[in-house]
């Protein structure tokens, strides 16, 4: 097998491919053109959406030049693969801005240089399409029949797939055709849900063209326990520090499942096989291999300094000797309920650790939640109603709370 194709089943990436004995062999042939796509529908990528693009540096890295397609005209529409029920319709200026915002997180994390990796826009060609000509050129070539057995289509006739999702699979395929036309792409990459749509492409381009293109899709990725990869108690780990801070999306990887290691390194950093092998070698401490998974993950993302502050908190809440406390989430609350006597339970909520009074008391009640004296050290809370005066500050004013085992945020009294 060609060594890219070698690399990406190394690693993790392969699921299904239409047609692995002939991309290998056009491969070694010379560098093909490939594409991976994604609808703005929201202001931020999370990480799940970022496994084709870890998957597309790789392919770049060997040669061969790729394409970031962001689906400004698709999005209008919106996929219904992988949904049970119709996405939400956005109007399009906030498609714009949507587009725009994903496409400079890509920029940072591919580095857009042209021919070799490039970025593109469906709604230059999907805007202003004709809809009978589309019919005409496009729509003849389709079997209603055969699209139905697609799983995607057969999941939403259970629950309602509108008309205007059922074109969805011909835009996809469309997309596949213009990128063939206009950079002879010959491959296109996703998630295992695209499956239907890219094999739908590839056939449009055989009976339109009369070319072989190719398919690859990837797993969908699960932790060892079962859950959906990238989702946390707040929800999914966008790239947006605004939407997920830095030191949350650190703390994430850090904490991922012991069994998970070695595959999230595989899939999630460039370090080499071997590496990412050794690193997460039994007999060693998995501790260890979780940080530089977390620092490596967290600098492609965010860059090298938010990846050190992240380090340098993360050692500082968990006792480590070189941590720096600015690194850890903080909060800023008023001095005066500190000399009042703040309620533990209000203390708590107040700091963003819960999302309510109430949980704070459960949280509370259950054991898991740890307050600091003034010397800086933790101990277990036991009363909801219990009230934190000023002497259990820090001389700087300062005190760490811990819900659970691994959130914590240092609170600064003014």
């Amino acid at each position: 097998m060609n060594p890219a194709l070698e690399n990406l089943k190394a690693r993790g990436f392969f699921h299904q491919c239409s047609d692995p004995e002939g991309l290998s062999r056009l491969m070694d042939e010379g560098p093909v053109a490939f594409y991976v796509g994604c609808d703005p529908t929201g202001p931020s990528l999370h990480i799940g959406h970022m496994v084709p693009f870890f998957a597309y540096r790789h392919l770049v890295s060997a040669g061969h030049p790729g394409i970031a397609l962001i689906g400004g005209g698709t999005a209008r529409i919106g996929d219904p693969s992988g949904k049970t029920e119709m996405r939400k319709m956005l109007d399009y200026p906030q498609l714009d801005a949507n587009a725009e915002a994903i496409t400079a997180q890509l920029d940072r994390f591919i580095g857009f240089k042209g021919e070799s990796a490039r970025w593109v826009n469906n709604k230059d060609w999907l805007a202003n399409l004709n809809y009978i000509d589309f019919l005409r050129e496009i729509g003849s070539h389709f079997s209603v029949n055969r699209m139905l057995s697609f799983e995607a289509y057969k999941l939403r006739m259970e629950t309602g797939l509108s008309f205007i999702e059922f074109n969805y699979q011909l835009l996809q395929s469309y997309d596949f055709l213009e990128l063939y036309r206009r950079y002879r792409c010959r491959l296109q990459i996703g998630g295992g849900d695209q499956w239907g749509n890219i094999v739908a492409g590839q056939d449009l381009i055989r009976r339109i063209e009369g070319a072989e293109v190719f398919g690859l899709t990837f797993p969908l990725v699960t932790t060892s326990d079962g859950k959906k990869m990238g989702k946390t108690e707040k929800g999914a780990l966008f790239l947006d520090p605004d939407l997920t801070p830095g030191y949350e999306f650190f703390q994430y990887w850090r904490n991922v499942p012991d069994p998970d290691v070695l595959r999230f390194l595989l899939m999630f950093t460039f370090l080499p096989l071997e590496e990412c092998q050794s690193l997460a070698a039994s007999g060693r401490n998995p501790n260890h291999a979780k940080e530089r998974l977390a620092w490596e993950v967290t600098a492609l993302i965010h860059g090298e300094a938010t990846a050190n502050k992240a380090l340098s908190g993360a050692r500082a809440a968990f006792g480590g000797e070189d941590g720096d406390k600015s690194g850890m989430p903080q909060r800023t609350l008023p001095r005066g309920k500190f000399d009042a006597g703040y309620i533990a339970a209000d203390l708590f909520a107040d700091a963003g650790l819960v999302s309510s009074k109430s949980e704070a008391r459960r949280l509370i009640q259950q054991g898991g939640a740890f307050i600091s004296n003034s010397a800086g050290e933790l101990a277990p809370l036991a009363d909801p109603a219990a009230f934190i005066y000023p002497d259990r500050l820090s001389s700087a004013g300062e005190i760490t709370l811990r819900a659970g085992k691994k959130r914590y945020c240092l609170v600064t009294a003014m």
